[in-house]
């Protein structure tokens, strides 16, 4: 099923809702610019989103360049000489087919969108071709919801609707469908739509002084892969890694921040000899897709699918998408693609600069190829959430199970790593929790102090935050100097001395 298909299972919908709903509660994620309406396609992290999106671009930028030798690092700006954009084929190529309907002038993708022919065959069931029927359905269902009575009236009258899949070629009897009001046969004929945003450079706004927001981070890797190369001493194979904005006008952003048109990359373009472009492409495909299980999308909802060969784009050899089974549906978390040496070989054209690699070794002199891996850091923030959610069962603080909402989240990766508190607001426990509270942010790690409240809603707070570790200090640490250490997952609770709750929450985090 698409996503737009999936959006519309109610039990899957309704996980959405739930999950959108405490990213607004716990500080995940708010709408931009929320107080004056909010604006389409663009997203604010709060203050556990940010730590939530910082941990994973740091593991990112950990695993990739920092434990490796043969990667480096590069931030490019976002705006660039326009014929970057010329040579990239973006000024022409990257664009979308757009539809407009007479009705409501809402816009959308033309290969998106359900066409339905209507025939007199009443009492039959809903037909599809190319598209599965249950999808069929829902499309229908969902559109003629919002549709004018007259195409309401059509359907009860004994039609039989069959629906073709998006971007299927239209007879002369189909209907187009809009998925907006609804209406039948509204939709203009397709145009093509550039999604880069325009700017102007200067003080002069015209022709002379435009400018794109960069739509991806790839272009200014390969610029730079000179520079690169002859300042780092680096040789090949080797790759440059870059994280940073960037931004497409999407005609419609949805499925919360999947779709946006504000976000982060993390990539890689990663240098190779044209001989050993098939073994690195290997590489690189199944070490991407572990880097997501290791830090813990580890259920059958994570899944590495290969391109077929009518989907590769025209310079690639190869290429495989990590995917994930969100609730709105299956869709890529990031790209791995053998992109051969069409990007420097365009570049080298354009701007009449040599991109060939010379081997010392072999004196051979050769353009490299380029093997990709591609990620969006937004849409892995959106799946590291969808894993992590779960509701479950937990004890309150008079035993009586509870039902309860706990985000779980790798420890390298969860907002707060420790919630520290005093069982009551009396006796110096407030200064011996605030004491471990201070020790623990001095080393480095997150931690959150909290004080109001029964320990039981103090707990809940921080499931839903995503906390792996709370510490409460009680009577008996006056006593002896232990507290109590509660862990998220296991609801396990165990008394450790308070001077070892550092080692013990570091034992437990995993690398960095």
């Amino acid at each position: 099923m698409t996503a737009e298909a999936r959006s519309d299972d109610p039990p899957r919908r309704g996980l959405m809702d739930r999950l959108v709903a405490l990213c607004k509660r716990r500080g995940f994620i708010f709408q931009s610019s929320e107080i004056y309406g909010g604006i389409n396609g663009f997203w604010d992290y709060g203050p556990l989103g940010v730590e939530l999106k910082r941990n994973i671009k740091q593991a990112w930028w950990t695993d990739i360049v920092r434990r490796r030798d043969d990667i480096v690092g590069l931030d490019c700006s976002i705006i660039m000489n326009p014929k970057v954009w010329e040579a990239s084929g973006h000024v022409t190529q990257f664009t979308d087919p757009m539809v407009t309907c007479r009705e409501c002038k809402r816009h959308f993708r033309a290969d998106r969108l359900f066409t339905v022919r209507f025939f007199r065959e009443a009492g039959q069931p809903v037909h599809a071709e190319g598209v599965e029927a249950e999808e069929a359905a829902q499309a229908v269902e969902v559109a003629l919801a919002k549709a004018p009575s007259k195409a309401r009236r059509r359907l009860k009258g004994g039609y039989e609707t069959r629906v073709y899949a998006p971007g299927a070629e239209p007879g002369p009897d189909d209907k187009s469908l809009c998925p907006g009001c609804g209406a039948l046969d509204a939709l203009t004929a397709p145009r093509k739509f550039n999604l880069m945003f325009e700017t102007a450079v200067g003080a002069m706004e015209d022709t002379s002084a435009t400018a794109y927001l960069r739509p991806e981070t790839a272009q200014g890797i390969f610029c730079n892969y000179r520079n690169v190369l002859d300042t780092s001493r680096m040789k090949l194979p080797f790759g440059i890694a870059q994280i940073g904005k960037a931004f497409r006008n999407e005609i419609n952003p949805r499925n919360y921040t999947f779709r946006s048109r504000e976000f982060e990359q993390m990539e890689i373009e990663f240098f190779c000899h044209p001989a050993e472009a098939d073994r690195w492409y290997e590489y690189w495909r199944d070490a991407r897709f572990q880097w997501y299980v290791g830090l813990g999308l580890t259920s059958s909802k994570l899944r590495l699918r290969d391109h077929e060969s009518d989907e590769l784009a025209h310079y690639a050899a190869a290429c495989a998408d990590v995917e994930y089974d969100f609730p709105f549906g299956i869709c890529e978390l990031e790209g791995i693609a053998n992109r051969t040496d069409f990007d420097l070989k365009q570049h080298q054209e354009v701007s009449g600069r040599d991109m060939a690699y010379y081997d010392d070794e072999t004196k051979e002199r050769f353009i490299p190829y380029v093997i990709e891996p591609s990620g969006g850091i937004d849409r892995t923030v959106l799946a590291f959430l969808c894993e992590a959610y779960c509701e479950d069962e937990a004890p309150d603080e008079k035993g009586v199970a509870q039902k309860r909402v706990v985000m779980k989240f790798h420890p390298r990766l969860a907002p707060t790593k420790v919630a520290v508190f005093p069982l009551v607001k009396k006796q110096g426990m407030p200064e011996i929790a605030r004491g471990i509270h201070e020790a623990v942010r001095a080393s480095g790690l997150s931690s959150f102090y909290d004080e109001k409240g029964a320990v039981g809603r103090r707990y809940r707070r921080q499931d839903e935050a995503g906390t792996p570790f709370c510490i409460t200090v009680d009577g008996q640490t006056l006593d002896d100097q232990t507290v109590t250490v509660r862990q998220r997952d296991t609801l396990k609770q165990e008394r450790i001395n308070s001077s070892a709750v550092l080692d013990y929450v570091r034992q437990h985090l995993g690398g960095d």
